[in-house]
């Protein structure tokens, strides 16, 4: 026999402890996991992660109302949106039962409870349970080639393949691309995929340190440098010594500091500041910039053979707006992990919301479509994400509904009519080339209001 953690837990919400021994008896190929009142159930929740829940709606304080039960539902599934709920009821309650499929519950049943035929429920309940599980890691699988890289366009997918490539070799390389495309990611996965995974990756931003700091930052100082060197401090090169340093917009490295990374990275060693020892480094360099290199070599102002030094390969990124696909997939994937972050029931986005994100250009690429669905999660006020919600009401310009644009139009000529002919309906209707009856008609059905004249 299976031991009790090796069963699947089953949480049965129900205060009449009579019930609860027989479910307990007949549901003993699960874990039977019980609660009485909304806050146990909640508590439940969180300590057992139920993959199945049966609940009466009928809970304290109120166990001869719904209202307490549709509460448990709805707290249920913001701890865990893909729990499957199983709501009992009285014989006269389906429409109670249907009201709570409406938030979210699974299934119900009536009672008096018959256990072979909840028996039946259940079964399937965990069953899709488990198939709609195995479909996420499938899907994760498929479109999440590198770790915290998510992507289904074929250029990205190259760019992973050849990433998995490079990894192994310990060559320099140069990541280019506009802000926000996930740069440091893409460095974060070369580093796992590479034999340093176990040591650390250390990364600096060129430009966010000033530009007095960034050598004492990236080649540390001697006690005494300066003014404020109390001790001996590593700079980041020698903080990731035998891992990854990734320098991210290098191109905004002050050009009196690009002839002493260009050393380090020929010769690998360093000079503290302050100090005259050499020292020998082991690390592995990936470069990254937003900044066209080959025009600021051009202008002088990025150093010709450290731009050559840093670009054994060079990987050009894709801006969001360019990859087939990308822009829903990564608004479901920040979707499902804000709505889980702040405990939201959060379903999908509207129809009107998917044209927004995708007829939208993302400027800020990745890092704005995260901050616009976080905003959305929190702003929404049901289960569905809607184009107030993400800000992107004025890019919404996307409609691929047919009859929806003629039933648009078709309104917009009506009332345009109307107000010409000072809503006289003759007249409009011959101006819309129409009879009385068909032009009555068009009124009802896009439930226009008119004043007589």
């Amino acid at each position: 026999m299976n031991k009790p953690e090796d069963k699947p837990i089953l949480l049965i919400v129900e205060d009449d402890r009579g019930l609860q021994n027989q479910l307990r008896w007949h549901f003993d190929q699960y874990e039977t996991v019980f609660a009485e009142t909304r806050d146990d159930a909640s508590t439940a929740v969180r300590k057992h992660e139920p993959a199945v829940i049966i609940q009466d709606l009928g809970l304290p304080p109120d166990p001869d109302g719904t209202a307490e039960g549709f509460k448990c539902v709805q707290e249920i599934l913001r701890i865990s949106p893909t729990t499957k709920i199983i709501v009992m009821t009285g014989k006269t309650d389906q429409e109670h039962a249907i009201a709570a499929i409406g938030m979210g519950a699974y299934d119900y049943y009536q009672k008096p409870v018959d256990p072979d035929s909840l028996d039946l429920i259940v079964q399937r309940a965990f069953h899709i349970h488990h198939l709609e599980q195995e479909n996420r890691r499938l899907q994760t699988q498929r479109q999440q080639p590198l770790e915290g890289l998510l992507t289904n366009d074929p250029a990205m997918l190259k760019i992973c393949r050849t990433l998995e490539k490079i990894a192994p070799a310990n060559v320099t390389c140069c990541l280019l691309g506009e802000s926000g495309t996930g740069k440091e990611v893409m460095a974060r996965a070369i580093h796992q995929l590479s034999p340093r995974s176990d040591q650390r990756f250390v990364a600096i931003n060129c430009a966010a340190v000033p530009e007095n700091l960034i050598e004492s930052e990236l080649f540390g100082y001697e006690k005494g440098a300066f003014t404020g060197a109390a001790k001996q401090t590593l700079g980041k090169i020698e903080t990731a010594n035998s891992g990854t340093l990734f320098l991210d917009e290098i191109g905004d490295m002050p050009h009196n500091l690009q002839a002493k990374l260009l050393r380090f990275l020929q010769e690998r060693v360093i000079e503290r500041v302050g100090g005259r020892t050499e020292i020998s480094v082991d690390v592995r360099v990936i470069c990254a910039t937003n900044k066209n290199l080959k025009d600021m070599v051009a202008a002088g102002s990025f150093r010709e053979d450290l731009y050559y030094r840093i670009s054994e390969i060079t990987i050009d990124i894709p801006p969001l707006r360019q990859r087939d696909g990308d822009k829903v997939l990564l608004a479901r994937h920040f979707k499902r992990q804000f709505a889980k972050e702040h405990e939201q029931v959060i379903t999908d986005f509207t129809t009107d919301a998917i044209a927004a994100i995708e007829a939208y250009e993302w400027p800020g690429n990745v890092r704005e479509m995260e901050n616009k669905i976080k905003r959305a999660v929190i702003m929404a006020d049901s289960k569905m994400i809607n184009c107030d919600d993400l800000g992107l009401c004025q890019e919404a310009e996307l409609s691929l509904n047919l009859r929806q644009v003629r039933n648009d139009a078709e309104k917009a000529a009506i009332t345009r009519a109307l107000c010409m002919t000072d809503n006289n309906i003759s007249t409009a209707a011959k101006l819309l080339g129409i009879t009385r009856p068909t032009f009555y008609d068009l009124i009802k059905k896009h439930d226009i209001t008119i004043t007589s004249t």
